[in-house]
């Protein structure tokens, strides 16, 4: 799956640029799957230069952008690195909040997970 994907994010690269939404899915993809993997350092440097990327194309408010934090955020608490993931959860939930909602469910299963790291 990850060649698979880093041919994809090569030719989405050539085809619509590095900064295009399908470009940014796809890097958040293989972000995923290296981290199932069991590739965390790279996992975790796919997510920050996903989230880099969007937080300069979409801004830092953006629900993508934010999606870009849940994830990195998910990551390093997995990765027993909880001062900077909660710092990320605080960041996507205000953020989700303000965008989509208390009550929206991307907002709740942030919320959980944050809330899950803490205890």
């Amino acid at each position: 799956a990850r060649g698979l994907l880093e041919q994809v994010i090569k030719i989405r690269e050539t085809t619509f640029g590095k900064t295009h939404p399908s470009t940014l899915t796809t890097m958040s993809n293989l972000a995923a799957v290296l981290d199932s993997q069991g590739k965390y350092a790279d996992a975790e440097a796919m997510n920050r230069q996903t989230l880099e990327i969007k937080e300069g194309v979409l801004g830092k408010t953006h629900p993508s952008t934010l999606t870009s934090v849940y994830c990195l955020a998910y990551l390093l608490q997995n990765r027993h690195k909880y001062k900077e993931a909660t710092t990320l959860y605080q960041r996507a939930c205000s953020g989700y909040k303000s965008s989509l909602g208390s009550e929206h469910p991307t907002t709740k299963a942030c919320v959980d997970h944050y809330s899950v790291m803490l205890n």
